[in-house]
C-alpha cells in the first residue's frame, strides 16, 4: 500500500455515520496492533536468528487451535 494520502477530487465525499466511522477506526486500531505485532516478531527474528525447533509450536497444533476457536465463534447449524 501507498504511504501517500489519496488524491483530492473535486468531488464532495460520503461522510459516514458515526457508528460506522467508529467501528471502521476500532478496525484501523486492531489491524495497526497487528501489524505492529507481526513487524516485532520479524524485527527479532532478524537480530537474534529463528528459535529453537524445540521451542516452537507444530504448525499442525496452531491450526487445529485456530480452527477450535472458529467453530466457538459460529453457532451450530441444526
Amino acid at each position: 500500500m501507498s504511504e501517500q494520502p489519496a488524491p483530492a477530487t473535486t468531488a464532495a465525499r460520503q461522510q459516514l455515520e458515526p457508528e460506522a466511522a467508529d467501528g471502521l477506526r476500532a478496525y484501523a486500531a486492531k489491524t495497526r496492533e497487528s501489524a505492529d505485532q507481526l513487524a516485532a516478531i520479524l524485527e527479532d527474528i532478524a537480530t537474534n536468528g529463528l528459535p529453537a525447533v524445540e521451542d516452537c509450536t507444530p504448525w499442525e497444533e496452531l491450526r487445529e487451535a485456530h480452527l477450535a476457536r472458529l467453530a466457538a465463534q459460529r453457532p451450530a447449524v441444526a
